[in-house]
């Protein structure tokens, strides 16, 4: 993680606007497509989303393998069960129900869609109202199941780095089949200009 300074901000910026654009041609923005992830209809979320643990997963190995870096000067966030699983309900919920996640709903507003400006006033509003309401209570909840062994799957579990990288590859093989075949079954995956012409022929109708 670069240090907060120009050189940190500009590369997040300039990261920022180029996985925007690129969640926006692949049709991340579409609220349509999005929603078909939890219909089972198109999986490319899933698929993406996965892909993208697997290679950074695979990178980061490679680069310990070569010295380049030491896995251990890299930042990992305690694993907190249940305040993942609670916040990961939540996302989820507003997810199926909104059609965008905090990320897609910027790409969304910047594509001109005004419910993705409703969208991103509810994630600040309902941020604001969390952090008025934070305190021993949900701190209590925040702190239930927290993993002490290690907040990694090698430290917690035993488990190899390597093996565990074929295991990721293993999964995400299965993803990809589980995915066409859900897509085949439900007549995916969705195209984003197609289900939002649907929608618009089914209003005019």
């Amino acid at each position: 993680m670069w240090p907060l300074n120009d050189a940190g901000a500009m590369s997040g910026l300039v990261c920022g606007v180029l996985f925007g654009y690129v969640l926006e041609n692949a049709g991340f923005g579409s609220p349509c497509k999005l929603t078909a992830q939890f219909s089972m209809r198109d999986w490319s979320v899933f698929k993406v989303m996965f892909t993208a643990i697997v290679v950074a997963a695979t990178g980061l190995y490679a680069l310990e393998l070569a010295g380049l870096l030491a896995i251990d000067n890299l930042f990992v966030p305690t694993s907190l069960v249940m305040a993942s699983a609670v916040g990961g309900v939540l996302v989820g919920a507003g997810f199926a129900i909104g059609g965008y996640c905090p990320g897609t709903s910027v790409v969304g507003f910047f594509s001109g869609r005004l419910d993705a400006l409703v969208f991103i006033v509810g994630l600040l509003l309902g941020t604001w109202v969390f952090a008025g309401l934070y305190g021993p209570a949900i701190e209590a909840v925040m702190s239930m199941w927290e993993v002490e062994t290690g907040d990694t799957f090698m430290d917690a579990w035993g488990i190899p780095q390597g093996l565990l990288i074929a295991i990721l590859f293993a999964a995400l093989i299965g993803v990809f089949y589980a995915g066409s075949w859900f897509e085949r079954r439900g007549r995916g995956p969705v195209q984003a200009d197609e289900a939002l012409a649907g929608a618009g022929s089914a209003d005019s109708v």
